[in-house]
């Protein structure tokens, strides 16, 4: 199959349910619960939940940073996955946290991958099947095939910086302008200097939990005055929401952007020098 995705509808899914490998990629931030309580109570029939906190690199004390090539592939590999299965990924919220999970499997090389648009909610109000029904997984071997191009490091948000790259934020305005404090401690507030704020309700509908039509999505960005096929680095909190910002241009057909993977929760911690990781507000 080509050119799958970036987004299949529910439609499109319940009638070709058994062509594809499916998987629930929900996410809670902390004190919301856990959200592998919700995929047993309910899930789409043969999805596989992804743990974006597990299914990471570990060795650092930054939030579900992705992992090495080779931890990646034990990982999905555990789900029973190959580099050749069609995978469509979903979540509890329609469209949140798999798109991180689409990133991450796009950064490891994976082509035909696609979200979910609308999630779990539209799948459900459409009525169609759910389960607590244990998917039976038989392991495999995933062969990633890295894709530097996809994500980027500090170093490289300070490159785009002083380079006159476009690097979009995807926090909430509040956050962003250091209105509101951020929900995890020891962070500073406020932004990267030169930084462009796009909270993803630019991006995506509150109200059904799906993506924007194409034409909104490309004026959100105009309005910034952010050229979407030029290079463009998304960023956030914890390289969640950023995904859903790169989820946003590649349904544009935009191809040449980056999710910065330690976000605020690197660029923000209290204890970075200040010349290397500046703050405005």
């Amino acid at each position: 199959m080509t050119e799958f995705g970036p987004l299949i509808s529910t439609s499109e899914l319940a009638a070709n349910l058994s062509q594809f490998k499916i998987i629930d990629g929900s996410w809670r931030m902390l004190g919301n619960g856990n959200a592998i309580e919700h995929y047993d109570q309910e899930h789409i029939p043969g999805a596989v939940f992804f743990d974006i906190d597990k299914i990471a690199y570990q060795e650092t004390d930054l939030p579900h940073m992705l992992p090495p090539p080779g931890q990646f592939a034990e990982g999905v590999g555990a789900l029973g996955i190959t580099a050749h299965d069609t995978i469509v990924v979903y979540d509890e919220a329609g469209i949140f946290s798999a798109a991180r999970v689409w990133w991450s499997f796009r950064a490891m090389g994976h082509q035909n991958i696609a979200v979910l648009d609308g999630g779990l909610p539209k799948w459900k109000r459409e009525n169609n099947p759910v389960t607590d029904q244990k998917t039976e997984i038989t392991p495999a071997e995933y062969q990633p095939t890295p894709t530097p191009a996809r994500y980027a490091f500090a170093s490289d948000v300070r490159d785009a910086l002083g380079a006159g790259v476009a690097v979009v934020d995807a926090r909430p305005a509040d956050r962003f302008a250091a209105r509101a404090p951020e929900p995890r401690p020891g962070l500073r507030s406020g932004h990267m200097p030169g930084a462009l704020n796009l909270p993803t309700s630019a991006v995506v509908d509150a109200n059904t939990g799906q993506m924007r039509p194409p034409e909104e999505i490309r004026s959100a960005f105009s309005a910034l005055g952010v050229d979407p096929e030029a290079r463009v680095i998304t960023s956030c909190g914890s390289g969640v929401t950023a995904a859903i910002l790169s989820l946003a241009l590649e349904t544009i057909g935009a191809r040449n952007h980056a999710v910065y993977d330690g976000s605020w929760a690197e660029w923000g911690d209290e204890k970075n020098d200040e010349q290397l990781f500046p703050v405005v507000d």
